[in-house]
Formats: C-alpha cells, structure tokens, sequence
C-alpha cells in the first residue's frame, strides 16, 4: 500500500527547501506518513558520477536560465516568498547530515528539519558558528550538546556513509529523491521536486 514517502535528503540541496512544505502538504491531504533518510549528496555525486545542474549544465546553452525560471515558477506555486539563497553555497552539509541522522535515530527525523530548514534556507544561518546552531537547535527543542556529540560517534558517521551508499544502490542520484510504498516493500521511485502532482497521485490509488 502506497502510504508512505521517504524523502532522500540533504540539506544543502536547495531543491530540498523547496519540496519540504508542499511535500508535507500532499502527505498531510493524503493521510501518508514521511520518513526522511539523511545522505551526504557529496558523497552521492561521487558515486553517480553526477553534478550540481549548475555545474553540470554551465555550457548547454539557456539551460541554467531556465532552470531558474521555473525555480521562480515553483516558488510562486508555493509562495515559498521566505526563501534566500544560502551567502556560503555550496556549503559543506556533513555536520548537519551528521546531526540529522542522529535525531532520525531518535525517531525525530522530521521534527529536526522542520526546526533547521528555515533558519538555513531563510535566515542564512551560519552553522558553522556552534552558538547559533545551538541556539536554533535548542530553539527546535533538541539538545545540542548532545548532537554535536554524536556526530563525532562512529555509529553515526558509518551510518551516514550507508545510507548514501543503500540510497545510491536504490536507484537515488540526486536531491530531492522520494520513495514511495511500504517500508521494506517495492516503491516507486520519484525524482525532483516537480514530481509532486504524480506523488499525490501514487498516495491517493494507495
């Protein structure tokens, strides 16, 4: 039965700011579940052989143009009118994919990128300042201390490392992926963030 969505995620991917709010839209109309399974889209462009579009695309020509034209489309969509981009993108994402494992190991995945997502993708948050990514998180209702601890786990970094690896062995390429069926079961797999329309409808014949 096709009621739940697992979202591959990371967050220094802008797509992955994008598609959070309507993603969670369309699982709340729908009565599914989401799960959220943290990788490190570094690490996933190294195995795929894959690229950011800017980069991947930089000499097709008008490609890049209009890769932001429709990101313009999308944000209108969705008034997503909050949305910055990040003053130190591409940034280096390990430690909050770090932290983000080891909330979803709590069963708190999705609370924690409900509490961070904003304060990077809207408010610039330097996350690289211990204080003010202590202040959000304990803002978000987590302890700090302890997720700058377990980042440091080998638990946590190995698991990081698996599931991009168990992502990558999946058929996932790039961010947003989305999974969509049964935990364990056969899922449809889904990529980007204009593949909502086609979600919804895979949760709704369920």
């Amino acid at each position: 039965m096709a009621n739940r969505v697992e979202l591959i995620f990371d967050f220094v991917s802008p797509n992955a700011y994008f598609i959070w709010g309507p993603l969670r839209d369309v699982v709340r109309r729908t009565g599914a579940e989401l799960d959220v399974t943290p990788v490190f889209l570094g690490g996933m462009h190294k195995l795929t052989g894959n690229a950011p579009p800017m980069i991947r695309d930089a000499d097709v020509k008008g490609k890049v143009e209009y890769s932001m034209l429709e990101i313009q489309r999308f944000i209108a969509k969705h008034g997503l009118t909050k949305y910055k981009m990040h003053p130190a993108f591409p940034f280096n994402s390990i430690l909050l994919q770090r932290m983000l494992f080891a909330a979803d190991q709590d069963g708190r995945g999705v609370q924690f990128v409900d509490g961070i997502l904003p304060a990077i993708w809207e408010e610039s948050l330097d996350f690289t300042d211990p204080e003010a990514l202590g202040a959000v998180l304990s803002a978000a209702g987590f302890d700090a201390a302890d997720l700058f601890a377990r980042t440091q786990s080998d638990e946590v970094k190995q698991g990081l490392v698996q599931n991009t690896d168990h992502a990558v062995a999946r058929g996932a390429f790039g961010i947003p992926t989305m999974f969509v069926g049964p935990k364990g079961g056969a899922c449809e797999m889904f990529f980007g963030k204009e593949r909502l329309g086609q979600i919804e409808e895979e949760l709704a014949a369920g």
